[in-house]
């Protein structure tokens, strides 16, 4: 049986060997997969909702003000000095003292209260509460646009990381053939030695720049794995490619388009809709209240349940509250809804001028980028036919090697330039979707 449970443990350790060893399925990520992921495990998104969910429930309890409370209060007492009394002996005249107990060892009480009027103080209460959600929804939407936009720029990020790679091998490939072809040369003295060793100097120069390009893409796809909030671990494949898609904004349609959808500006609008309520709210702690309030009582000195053992009373009051001096609490709270409410006045006229800010400047860099990525284009077709000019010339010893790397370096400028300006595009417009509160827009 030993041997048994031995070969059996043996048998459990080589299967989760097995299970372990097996790679993780790759995930393809796309950037609206990006998007669904970001908007789904981001845990800075997932907790702006959670903070709606307590609103909600903060509506729940200012609405349970307005309904009755009933408690139940039971109570044996463990301990208790009777009461003594000198009375005159009848007989004797003598005083003797008697000890009573006017107390109930065992008292049950069921208890109500309801109010009635309260000088808007349970109205106040509810409205200021339901303010509160109705600005956490913003915020939430708000958390939405920046989780969108993140998302998109964590995976463009990624692309140009990844071009600038292509870049780099690119640049490495070049040089290395013209090593080759120099290193040939020298071979049958067609070529210096000099020569041979500024080109062998270039490709070394050049490695370096190839292995921060292919760091700086690990980087990047960390940077996106984290912000989608998956496995850092887990082995991933991005689709895409950095694209130019014409797009002609206008000024006025984007800045009234702004106005109109930014979450921040609904959210201020009902902050200042709860600062009135709190206004309402401290002013009305002055105004009186009523309300109905009732008792039922049970009493015994035994605990039994003999029907004579019990006695039993009610009461039923009508509750009228009226304030007459709380040492002036009422008028700094007052003071205070009122530099609330003409804070967030000046707050929004100051965001509605940053909102317009915020659009032209995203039109600005769509322009600039724009102008810079056709140039750019251009540049690199003319890059590429200078590196295959200089080859040509450099095969017919009509340059040296150093014209030959110079036209290859523009090259690579070039196409690097080209693709930092793609991305400043494409995120220039993201920029300006976010800017005007448009959420998926891609």
């Amino acid at each position: 049986m030993k041997k048994l449970s031995t070969a059996f443990m043996v048998f459990l350790l080589m299967l989760c060997a097995v299970n372990t060893s097996f790679p993780q399925e790759k995930m393809t990520l796309t950037l609206e997969e990006s998007i669904r992921l970001a908007l789904s495990q981001n845990p800075y998104h997932l907790a702006a909702g959670e903070r709606v969910e307590t609103s909600k429930a903060q509506v729940r309890e200012a609405a349970a003000n307005f309904f009755p409370t009933l408690n139940a209060q039971g109570l044996h007492t463990l301990s208790e000095k009777v009461f003594e009394l000198e009375f005159p002996n009848p007989i004797t005249g003598q005083p003797e003292r008697v000890s009573m107990d006017f107390t109930r060892d065992n008292q049950f009480a069921l208890s109500l209260f309801l109010p009635l009027f309260t000088s808007g103080r349970l109205t106040s209460g509810f409205k200021q509460a339901k303010y509160n959600l109705q600005s956490n929804e913003e915020a939430a939407r708000q958390s939405e646009h920046i989780t969108i936009f993140n998302a998109k720029s964590a995976f463009f990020g990624y692309l140009l990381a990844r071009d600038f790679v292509k870049v780099a091998e690119e640049s490495v490939e070049l040089a290395e053939k013209l090593f080759k072809n120099i290193e040939s040369l020298y071979k049958v003295g067609m070529s210096s030695k000099f020569d041979l060793l500024r080109s062998e100097v270039r490709v070394a120069n050049l490695k370096p720049q190839l292995i921060r390009a292919r760091n700086n893409l690990k980087i990047a796809e960390l940077n996106l794995k984290t912000l989608l909030g998956l496995d850092l671990s887990l082995p991933v494949e991005i689709e895409g490619e950095l694209t130019y898609e014409p797009f002609e904004p206008e000024l006025e349609t984007c800045i009234a388009e702004a106005l109109s959808n930014r979450p921040e500006l609904s959210q201020l609008m009902y902050q200042r809709k709860m600062a009135g309520e709190m206004l309402k709210l401290a002013r009305a702690s002055n105004l009186p209240s009523l309300a109905i309030s009732g008792t039922y009582n049970f009493w015994a000195h035994q605990f039994n349940f003999n029907k004579d053992t019990w006695q039993n009373f009610y009461t039923v009051n009508l509750v009228l509250t009226l304030p007459i001096f709380n040492g002036f609490t009422t008028s700094a709270r007052v003071a205070q809804s009122k530099a609330m409410i003409r804070e967030l006045e000046f707050t929004n006229m100051g965001f509605e001028d940053r909102v317009q800010f915020e659009v032209r400047q995203a039109l600005l860099r769509i322009g600039e980028a724009k102008e810079s990525l056709l140039s750019q284009e251009k540049n690199v077709e003319q890059a590429e036919e200078s590196v295959r000019i200089a080859e040509l010339n450099f095969a017919e010893g009509m340059i040296t090697t150093l014209d030959v790397g110079t036209a290859q370096a523009a090259l690579t400028q070039a196409k690097s330039n080209y693709s930092q300006a793609m991305y400043d595009y494409v995120l220039s417009l993201a920029q300006l979707d976010k800017a005007m509160g448009v959420g998926r827009k891609n």
